[in-house]
């Protein structure tokens, strides 16, 4: 591809002095390099920006951001958001790795799965554990990837139900299931923490799909997991 005609009219005195980018190399070589240079400038003000606004957000809440404990609070904010909503660099199908059925075609389950994640409403924490299942009909799933599987869905900005949902919708389309279940039980700071502050309130959701919306199968799940009181 001839860039002769685009890298003329590029002012490279100028790009020299607002970005400091390193230009003075063949124009094929360095429109590359360019880009990847722009783009770490750009992720840079991103960040900056990002700082400023935990910055603001300490001053508003009533704090110094610059007191001695405070002052690597806004990196240290943005650190942990790498793992709270690490939910959304992740593609679930990435995750995929199925083996053929064989003749198997009972319920799997995989129970008292612990998972994290953020409430979209007050983004204040809601964590607790899950019990996830599935009948196969044609492959099966390395049991290590349901977890994983909630991991990514819920490591983001998130509703209760909505994880249930993300969960069975997702067995049910990728691995063609007979059938598939969630349940997730959580403990909601916007409950205990503020608001009401019921301490020791649980919400309980599910999701059933295909098979799993039988009476018979759905009691299944339920004993299995030993959730039958």
């Amino acid at each position: 591809m001839e860039i002769k005609s685009t890298m003329a009219k590029i002012d490279r005195d100028k790009m020299k002095k607002d970005f400091k980018i390193n230009i003075s190399i063949k124009p094929q070589e360095g429109f590359k390099k360019m880009m990847e240079e722009i783009n770490m400038i750009a992720k840079q003000a991103e960040k900056d920006n990002m700082l400023n606004l935990i910055k603001n957000m300490i001053t508003y809440i009533g704090d110094d951001p610059d007191r001695e404990g405070l002052r690597g609070t806004p990196n240290r904010v943005l650190e942990s958001w790498k793992k709270l909503f690490g939910g959304y660099k992740q593609n679930p199908k990435e995750l995929l790795k199925t083996f053929d059925k064989e003749t198997y075609s009972q319920m799997v389950i995989l129970k008292d799965i612990e998972f994290y994640s953020t409430c979209e409403h007050h983004m204040l924490p809601f964590f607790g554990k899950a019990h996830i299942a599935y009948i196969p009909k044609k492959k099966v799933i390395g049991i290590s990837k349901l977890a994983r599987l909630l991991e990514t869905f819920s490591r983001r900005l998130q509703i209760q139900e909505r994880i249930c949902e993300q969960v069975t919708n997702f067995l049910m389309q990728e691995l063609k299931a007979d059938g598939a279940g969630c349940i997730l039980e959580g403990i909601h700071f916007c409950m205990t923490s503020r608001g009401i502050e019921k301490q020791h309130s649980k919400m309980i959701t599910s999701s059933l799909e295909g098979s799993f919306k039988k009476p018979e199968v759905r009691q299944e799940f339920i004993n299995l997991i030993g959730n039958n009181r």
